[in-house]
């Protein structure tokens, strides 16, 4: 499947960006520590956010899939960019919180479905991803 996204360089390190399918926007600043003002999503923010999303979204299809309830399940998405040029994504940390019990019959499918997410899978080896699961039901 292929989905058309375009972009156009605003000016001052930002960019507008629109969904093809549906025509959504949104606008990316660069990072104060790489010369902007981060006043917006930089690109690899958008990354972390990417894969977060995609975690709970692969979830979710697990869970409708199973008849199981996650409304209400967050994440937090920690990401860390290297120290050193050149610069790139070196971590991302993810915690996803799961309001059903840690002793839920279907956890172990859950997560294995979360951590299949295509942006999980897809990104490089070198970049770190930890994922923690905390079960609070």
């Amino acid at each position: 499947m292929e989905v058309e996204v375009t972009a156009i360089y605003e000016g001052n390190l930002r960019t507008t960006t629109t969904h093809g399918p549906s025509q959504s926007s949104f606008e990316t600043d660069a990072p104060v520590d790489n010369c902007g003002k981060g006043e917006r999503f930089s690109p690899t923010d958008l990354v972390g956010t990417a894969m977060g999303t995609c975690m709970l979204t692969i979830m979710g299809i697990y869970a409708r899939n199973h008849d199981i309830d996650i409304k209400g399940t967050t994440v937090r998405v920690l990401k860390t960019m290297t120290a050193d040029l050149p610069r790139m994504i070196a971590k991302i940390t993810t915690e996803i919180t799961v309001p059903l019990p840690a002793d839920h019959a279907n956890r172990p499918g859950m997560e294995k479905a979360a951590l299949g997410c295509p942006v999980h899978r897809s990104l490089h080896p070198d970049v770190e991803k930890p994922v923690v699961f905390d079960w609070v039901g």
